[in-house]
């Protein structure tokens, strides 16, 4: 078992002016809850300018203005699994939704 020094560090920036903390702090459960045992931890940095970016070891994995808002949590839980747990499922968030009849 890896042991929490070894774990990824996931660090979400948030603009203060913008109170962007709340919608940080919702994404770090989230992703605290599904990889409870694949992150050492996720923090929360302040920042200013509209930033709202997610790294994972220094590797940005979101940035909200290049990305263009602000992720979805089935998509940004997919792309910490990828790195982190390739292997895991992530249940209703794998699903590929089937089209209306």
């Amino acid at each position: 078992m890896t042991t929490p020094d070894r774990l990824p560090r996931l660090a979400i920036q948030y603009c203060t002016g913008c109170r962007w903390l709340l919608r940080a702090a919702w994404m770090a459960q989230e992703l605290l809850t599904t990889f409870e045992k694949e992150l050492a931890e996720v923090a929360l940095q302040p920042g200013s300018g509209g930033v709202f970016r997610i790294t994972l070891n220094g590797e940005q994995l979101w940035d909200r203005k290049a990305d263009g808002g602000f992720p979805d949590i089935k998509e940004l839980k997919q792309r910490v699994r990828d790195r982190v747990a390739p292997d895991k499922s992530l249940g209703h968030s794998d699903a590929v939704p089937t089209p209306p009849l």
